[in-house]
C-alpha cells in the first residue's frame, strides 16, 4: 500500500473527498514529524509508537576502495510496533 491506496480507502470508508483525504494524511504526518523534531513521543494506543533515537559517531570502512571513514552521530526516526499490530501480523 502507498499514500495514494491509502487515499483512496480514507476517501471510501469515511465518505471523504480525496482531495479532504489527502489534506488529513497530510496533516497527520507533518504534525508526527513536527513532534518527533521537538524530540517528543508519539504513541497510538495498540498502534505504536514513534520515537526518535540518537546513533553514536562511529568509524566505518568504504567497502569499494577500503577507506576508512567517520559516521558523525545523528538523530534517526524510530517506529515500535504495539501489541494489536503485532497480534494482527502474526
Amino acid at each position: 500500500m502507498n499514500k495514494k491506496d491509502l487515499i483512496s480507502a480514507l476517501s471510501k470508508n469515511v465518505g471523504l473527498s480525496k482531495k479532504a483525504a489527502n489534506d488529513a494524511i497530510d496533516t497527520i504526518i507533518t504534525t508526527i514529524t513536527k513532534s518527533l523534531k521537538k524530540g517528543e513521543k508519539v504513541t497510538f494506543v495498540g498502534f505504536g509508537t514513534f520515537t526518535v533515537r540518537k546513533r553514536k559517531a562511529r568509524k566505518a570502512r568504504n567497502p569499494r576502495t577500503q577507506e576508512i571513514i567517520k559516521v558523525p552521530a545523528k538523530k534517526v526516526p524510530v517506529f515500535r510496533p504495539g501489541s494489536e499490530l503485532r497480534k494482527s501480523v502474526k
